[in-house]
């Protein structure tokens, strides 16, 4: 049996032929899986549609949360250098803390409305036991006085909300009488309170002392004054030059060494080169130790010869040495009267703007915890407040 072979048309190729076969079915497999995918698009859209009329919207939808986290816009306003710091509490350390509170502005008008305040600067071991009359003295003058406490660093304040000393606590170190740690804890007291622009004036007081005079006189006195009030004066004995070490010298001669009470009044200018200080320091620090306690002679001394036109020389802050010995009395219940007051008041004579003044000291010291009560319960009489 012969195979049967049909005769191609002249001029054509086999595989040409093949080719065009192959573009016929191709047309209709596109067709077919177009009309699959079709399909499944509709099926798709039917389901989706069921199912949020059936469960709503959140459930079928994924919620896609971002991890991007903004970052915290910094402040670039005059805000950021005019507003107080909102919590006293921070990282810096002494070194740091010194270098932000020298900043000193050049341009002496302010542009803004500047109220100056006073900055008072509790520099105690632990509780404030005469803390009630301290509120009664500064209830009704807001904006005008700041607070700051240097404590014990293991102490914690339990102040409520509501009273001025809440939340006034610095970072504190351990301070010590007559020792560089004592200088070391005002300095920081000073430059914790320079960052607030508006302290102007900067007292330093204890957990013993007390006001002797109403609010509006004392900032009326210190706003008034051409001076601050930091004692400053040569004592030739055993316990003013006495103490002086001749390794001081140049820095500090003896002719210049100074001697004053621990508690100052002084103003922002004082206060920023106390602070900034790294000449007078060292020197103190290494050759004034006991029997010569530091908080005696390092800022009397320094201030007196750095800016001696600005000081009255002598204390704001009356004390008792009639009784003698180290320290100066201490006044309990038993002492709180009026005929104590008239004796603090009476008999006061000094320079005020260089004339002659009867009112010299505006706070007292030393008051125990048991004359709160008789002082608390006088003190509207007899303090103005």
């Amino acid at each position: 049996m012969q195979a049967r072979i049909v005769p191609l048309e002249e001029g054509k190729d086999p595989a040409v032929v093949n080719k065009t076969n192959q573009f016929r079915a191709l047309p209709l497999r596109l067709f077919q899986l177009f009309g699959l995918f079709l399909a499944l698009c509709i099926a798709f859209s039917l389901i989706s549609i069921y199912s949020v009329r059936r469960f709503g919207v959140q459930s079928v939808v994924t919620t896609v949360k971002s991890s991007f986290v903004a970052c915290p816009e910094l402040p670039n306003g005059l805000d950021y250098w005019i507003n107080p710091p909102s919590n006293l509490m921070h990282t810096m350390s002494d070194k740091d803390l010194f270098w932000r509170a020298s900043f000193v502005p050049r341009v002496k008008e302010y542009p803004f409305k500047r109220v100056p305040k006073i900055a008072f600067m509790f520099l105690t071991k632990g509780p404030l036991p005469l803390g009630p009359l301290w509120e009664k003295f500064f209830k009704g003058h807001e904006g005008l006085y700041s607070i700051y406490v240097h404590s014990l660093p293991t102490f914690e304040n339990k102040f409520p909300s509501s009273s001025v000393f809440y939340n006034r606590q610095i970072p504190s170190q351990i301070s010590e009488w007559g020792k560089m740690s004592m200088c070391d804890a005002e300095r920081r007291l000073l430059a914790n309170a320079l960052l607030d622009i508006s302290n102007e004036w900067f007292i330093l007081v204890s957990e013993s002392c007390i006001p002797l005079y109403n609010f509006s006189l004392i900032y009326h006195y210190i706003k008034k004054s051409k001076h601050s009030f930091m004692g400053s004066f040569d004592d030739p004995g055993p316990y003013g030059r006495g103490r002086y070490n001749a390794n001081m010298a140049p820095v500090v001669n003896i002719t210049q060494w100074r001697k004053g009470s621990q508690w100052f009044e002084i103003n922002r200018r004082l206060a920023v080169s106390i602070v900034e200080d790294t000449t007078y320091y060292p020197k103190f620090a290494e050759f004034c130790r006991p029997p010569c306690y530091v908080d005696e002679h390092y800022f009397p001394t320094m201030l007196s010869i750095q800016m001696p036109n600005l000081l009255a020389n002598r204390s704001s802050t009356w004390v008792d040495w009639s009784r003698g010995g180290a320290h100066p009395a201490t006044f309990g219940r038993a002492d709180i009267t009026e005929e104590f007051f008239k004796k603090v008041y009476g008999g006061q004579h000094c320079k005020y703007n260089n004339q002659p003044s009867t009112v010299c000291f505006l706070f007292g010291r030393k008051f125990a915890p048991s004359a709160l009560q008789p002082l608390m319960n006088i003190s509207s009489k007899v303090l103005g407040f």
